[in-house]
């Protein structure tokens, strides 16, 4: 009987192609999800949601590998970044938090997928949980040094919580669901 897969990486079989066209692939996804905004006058994006799902189905290498992948080409001017934005300023803006928390979140997630702790639900709830929290921790860290800490929590962390939830669930539904397909089409 063939076991469902616990990442995405798996399905590669080692091949540097597969693996590449994974991370370029799940950049352009995160760059996508990046401009879908809902709400003002701080949008909510789904980029979290990505980061998640990236987290989760790719495995901590590949994930962090997409994750910078997509901060390079933001870095570099291409509008990857949520309003179509782009440069290296982002890279070191109010914002720089939320996207070097990106990076361990994602890996933290991915790292939980590849010891197998994502297999049931509350392992990938619970895997996605400390992803996000660390997304908010370094996030809250950096836009607190900028503009202080209460305005911080205030601004960049409370009305954000209830989405990102929604986005957890979200996550854990569609993840779940992306590596049972690929289970299937692998054993094909």
């Amino acid at each position: 009987m063939a076991t469902t897969l616990d990442t995405l990486s798996q399905a590669t079989g080692g091949s540097l192609a597969k693996q590449a066209l994974l991370v370029v692939g799940g950049s352009l996804f995160l760059a996508g999800l990046s401009q879908v905004a809902i709400g003002a006058p701080v949008p909510m994006t789904l980029q979290t949601l990505a980061v998640m799902l990236i987290g989760l189905t790719f495995g901590a290498r590949l994930a962090v590998a997409t994750v910078l992948l997509y901060l390079a080409q933001g870095a570099a001017g291409l509008p990857v970044f949520a309003g179509f934005a782009g440069g290296a300023q982002h890279l070191v803006g109010p914002t720089a938090g939320y996207l070097a928390g990106f990076v361990v979140g994602a890996g933290v997630i991915g790292l939980a997928a590849d010891r197998g702790l994502t297999r049931n639900w509350a392992g990938a709830v619970l895997a996605l949980l400390a992803g996000l929290v660390v997304i908010f921790g370094l996030g809250a860290l950096w836009l607190g040094h900028v503009i202080g800490y209460d305005k911080a929590i205030a601004a960049g962390v409370t009305p954000f919580i209830l989405g990102d939830v929604i986005k957890l669930v979200l996550a854990a539904l569609i993840g779940k669901g992306v590596l049972k397909g690929a289970s299937s089409l692998a054993r094909l």
